[in-house]
């Protein structure tokens, strides 16, 4: 009996030996099979990863030329945006402050009375006030010219960058930061007084000349009037002797 527990004893040793043996080979061979797929998966991203850089490279290389347009327009087009966003976003702020049991609280005996009712005036009423405002938001852009005051900021702000002297900074002395904010408006009112009277002088030269123009006109005309008078008189001086040189008196005498 003991010689038979024993060699049971040793054939199941053997045969879990050679079992874990089996189990750590097809461990081994899973692992090897596993790191090859992760390096061919590493291979096929960094291919993946260089063809969408050199495509990158490319297409900026592309749109080199129209790149500075474009950026603007997306600039200006983000402040549009960004605006429209804040406005919302302002709004959305507002009206919650219009909420229901706000305006239930306000509006207490008629909600007591007709709760449905109630709530389809409040939602009613939230729909209006989102439309006027909004109405209003869109008559302002439109007033105030928001589409071009954007594209004077965007002006300002690629002159700020194309310029290279340093920008003004307050002296700490209130009158000389004053008089150098205001001297540069009275600089230019003064230039465009003194352009204003360059041409009201020119324009009174004009009408000078054609007056004096004028002048001589009727003085000549006068002069003409006055020697066609003198012709006249004349004339009539002339008719008058006539009849006496045709008709002397002594040849009537009796």
């Amino acid at each position: 009996m003991r010689q038979i527990k024993r060699t049971s004893s040793f054939l199941g040793a053997a045969a879990r030996r050679r079992f874990g043996g089996c189990c750590e080979k097809k461990k081994k061979h899973k692992q090897r099979k596993l790191g090859e797929k992760m390096e061919h998966s590493k291979e096929v991203t960094q291919k993946k990863t260089l063809n969408k850089c050199v495509s990158g490279e490319e297409q900026t290389n592309e749109a080199g030329a129209v790149g500075k347009p474009t950026e603007e327009t997306e600039a200006r087009y983000n402040r549009l945006k960004l605006f429209d966003k804040v406005m919302q976003k302002s709004l959305e702020k507002f009206i919650d402050h219009a909420s229901f049991n706000r305006f239930a609280s306000t509006f207490r005996p008629l909600y007591k009375k007709n709760p449905q009712r109630m709530e389809s005036i409040h939602k009613q009423f939230i729909e209006e006030l989102r439309r006027t405002i909004q109405e209003d938001i869109s008559r302002l852009m439109e007033e105030g010219r928001l589409d071009f005051k954007l594209n004077e900021l965007d002006k300002m702000e690629s002159a700020a960058k194309n310029n290279q002297n340093p920008a003004w900074r307050p002296s700490g002395v209130p009158e000389q930061d004053f008089c150098s904010f205001l001297m540069p408006y009275y600089q230019k009112q003064e230039a465009y007084m003194q352009l204003e009277l360059k041409k009201i002088r020119a324009e009174n030269a004009a009408l000078a000349q054609k007056v004096q123009a004028g002048r001589e006109s009727v003085t000549q005309t006068e002069n003409r009037i006055s020697t066609a008078v003198d012709e006249w008189k004349a004339s009539v001086t002339e008719f008058e002797r006539l009849p006496s040189s045709l008709c002397p008196t002594d040849v009537f005498d009796v």
